[in-house]
């Protein structure tokens, strides 16, 4: 562990790989403990380091919930390096009168622009044709190899029209579908600008071609999508998942598109993650899985950085959160 002497408020950061201007932020006025160790701190550790500091610089692998928070006496703030904040029990800080804060709109054109390049990269094939490329598999030209699906005349459904969602919208009106759709708990008055029909859940799953989903993982989300919404997809859709990962049932997602029940599916967010070297999904062809790269751009990562270090200071300094929760 690695400190800095100071008789100021001490904020504990859960990984030594933060991007520097977001410790430089926090050093400005608090005393840093950092985790130095590989990956993601262990329990043991977060429970000994939280329980002397005022603040908590967390991502989303770090579990904030009402056992870690019973140690945490001293606790004003925690400041999560993510948008999603399922990974704590935002009942149990309020309960405590902890203050907590995210990092929205930050990460928004990010992880829109790696929807539409997962999204391109599923329909057109691009993974299994560069795996073509170098083992061999590319000879004489054939009318019908590699052949994937166009975006142009498609129908492309959206669950989940918010920034997100909305921005995915934006960047694939250029490519001509005929038809825009989105589910939304209620419809939004900024589907009009991309001109966008508000459908209900299943002509949603009936209708898509390409099925995006942009939607927060809730109680209601959680493996929605499953053995019998995939029979009422299309069976040569397109399931794109860079939202969260237990929104997607993996097991019953690896079933359809192994039946040809739907067409193929890309996605940023697994269930678990990291998703292991042997799971049945990565065998398949059909099947395009990413690490969860969604924000993985550098301005945006270190922007990330330093809102999540300016809702902690806000929040030690009994100033408004820039990005509160709640």
């Amino acid at each position: 562990m690695a400190s800095n002497a100071g008789k100021r408020p001490k904020v504990f950061v859960t990984r030594k790989d933060v991007p520097q201007n977001a410790i430089d932020l926090l050093k400005s006025s608090c005393e840093i403990i950092q985790y130095d160790g590989v990956g993601a701190v262990p329990r043991a550790v977060l429970k000994e380091r939280v329980a002397e500091v005022d603040g908590l610089f967390c991502l989303l692998t770090d579990k904030i919930d009402g056992d870690l928070l019973d140690v945490a006496k001293k606790l004003k703030v925690v400041g999560t390096m993510s948008v999603g904040y399922d990974h704590i029990d935002v009942k149990e800080c309020q309960k405590r009168g902890v203050l907590l804060g995210n990092t929205p709109d930050v990460l928004t054109e990010a992880t829109a622009e790696l929807t539409v390049a997962l999204l391109l990269c599923t329909a057109r094939r691009l993974t299994e044709a560069a795996d073509e490329v170098r083992n061999g598999g590319w000879g004489t030209w054939n009318p019908l190899w590699m052949c994937g699906k166009s975006l142009q005349g498609s129908t492309i459904g959206i669950l989940g029209l918010g920034r997100i969602g909305l921005s995915v919208a934006k960047k694939l009106l250029p490519f001509e579908p005929a038809k825009l759709i989105y589910y939304n708990r209620s419809e939004q008055d900024a589907a009009a600008t991309v001109n966008a029909e508000y459908v209900s859940m299943d002509k949603l799953l009936s209708e898509s071609d390409f099925l995006i989903i942009t939607c927060a993982l809730t109680t209601e989300t959680r493996q929605l999508f499953n053995k019998k919404t995939f029979a009422q997809m299309k069976n040569d859709a397109i399931l794109i998942n860079t939202s969260r990962g237990p929104i997607v049932s993996m097991d019953d997602l690896f079933e359809a598109l192994s039946t040809g029940q739907i067409g193929a599916a890309g996605l940023d967010v697994t269930d678990p993650e990291p998703l292991p070297t042997d799971h049945r999904l990565l065998t398949l062809k059909n099947c395009v899985v990413l690490p969860h790269i969604g924000s993985a751009t550098v301005a945006t990562r270190m922007r990330m950085a330093s809102l999540a270090a300016e809702n902690i200071l806000a929040g030690l300094s009994g100033q408004p959160l820039p990005a509160s929760i709640y």
